[in-house]
């Protein structure tokens, strides 16, 4: 062999690659000597392109964060509602003796109960869900019961009376012709109101002069018609009081309210004074129940709502009252849905002040048949009228002025 040859025959092994080791677990059909094929790349699809969110508007950003707040509100005031349900309780009617002292009565427990009228068709059955609750508001001294008026409330029906007690009017008590005087404070009222009208007293809420005061002042003062001219000093120690208000509409605070509705009379020596010139209980009585009617608008409006600490406050300090916390709750719940200006009717007791019973002078008597009218149509809790052989109307035993 020539040198050109065995230079060729090296030149072509260099070329040749050495055949590779037969791999483990290669099938014998395959060509373990060839090299390894490559898998073909397939062309990824391209990841879809996500479409951008739209942006809120600034009013749809407000819209839905009031409707989240709404969400929370809702779910509060549902809380509450279920709340007061829980915690309200329907107040009860409570049982008294029987205003006839001919009736036949056992007892009951401590209940009397009339034995005599059980089978009588015209027995008195108290009306469900009718409540009778005196009204009460004490002199400045706090003792004496200057304000009486006994409100009956219909919750089914959602109607309202009130009736104006005058303080002077006669009673038949030990001690005291005049309902406000005498011992034994407001639950002697309660009794001398039911043996006079025959209406039962469930319960009562008594409210001192500077609770009257703070109420109305906390509730921004309150508009007043005052009928007339008034202008009275009374400069005695402990008992300061002085009322000047002319003719008219005048917007007062607590302590101008306060001297409207206890005026009485001007002084003697006041300029425009005249003798024949009377102002009534009965008058007086009026601008009460038109303070009265004002302030439970303004108490029941929305606007106090936010005032609802205060009223806690002023009624912790200044109010005494026999119903439980369960029971005013029931009551404010019915009274939501009271009509002010078509579902309360007030009245004041008519009579004359110039009456004399038992040596006391200027004493109030009732007129006995327009008494029995005005109870029937606004206080009666009964199923059906009261007559005057269910009252106790006392008669005077004089009067000042014949006429």
């Amino acid at each position: 062999m020539t040198l050109e040859e065995k230079y060729l025959n090296v030149s072509r092994e260099r070329r040749e690659p050495a055949p590779r080791p037969r791999p483990e677990g290669r099938r014998d059909e395959e060509r373990w000597d060839e090299p390894p094929r490559r898998r073909k790349k397939t062309a990824r699809p391209a990841p879809a392109r996500q479409k951008a969110k739209p942006r809120r508007s600034r009013a749809a950003s407000i819209g839905l964060g009031c409707y989240k707040a709404l969400v929370v509100v809702s779910a509060i005031i549902v809380a509450a509602y279920v709340g007061l349900q829980l915690m309200s309780k329907a107040p009860e009617q409570k049982a008294q003796g029987n205003n006839n002292p001919d009736a036949d009565v056992a007892t009951v427990g401590d209940v009397s109960v009339d034995t005599s009228q059980e089978e009588d068709p015209n027995a008195l059955v108290r009306r469900e869900d009718v409540f009778t609750i005196l009204l009460a508001g004490t002199d400045k001294e706090g003792y004496r019961t200057d304000t009486m008026m006994v409100m009956c409330y219909d919750t089914a029906n959602q109607k309202v009376g009130v009736v104006s007690v005058p303080r002077d009017t006669i009673t038949q008590r030990d001690g005291h012709a005049k309902l406000a005087y005498g011992s034994g404070g407001v639950t002697q009222r309660m009794e001398d109101i039911y043996h006079m009208l025959g209406v039962p007293i469930d319960y009562y809420v008594k409210v001192d002069i500077n609770g009257f005061i703070a109420l109305v002042d906390y509730l921004g003062g309150v508009e007043l018609d005052i009928p007339l001219d008034m202008n009275y000093d009374d400069p005695t120690p402990g008992q300061e009081l002085h009322i000047h208000f002319t003719k008219g509409t005048h917007l007062l605070d607590g302590q101008g309210a306060m001297e409207a509705v206890r005026y009485r009379h001007d002084n003697k020596d006041s300029p425009n004074y005249d003798a024949n010139q009377w102002y009534s209980d009965v008058q007086r009585t009026q601008l009460q129940q038109q303070l009265l009617t004002k302030l439970a608008k303004k108490v029941l409006s929305w606007d106090s709502l936010t005032k609802i600490s205060g009223f806690v406050e002023i009624f912790n300090e200044n109010v005494e009252t026999d119903l439980k916390l369960s029971e005013m709750l029931w009551l404010a719940q019915k009274a939501v849905d009271l009509d002010l200006s078509t579902g309360v009717e007030t009245a004041t007791l008519e009579g004359r002040g110039d009456a004399t019973y038992n040596g006391y002078t200027w004493c109030y008597e009732l007129d006995a048949e327009k008494a029995v009218e005005t109870v029937n149509r606004l206080i009666n809790p009964y199923t059906r009228d009261l007559t005057l052989e269910d009252m106790n109307i006392v008669s005077a035993d004089s009067y000042y002025y014949n006429y």
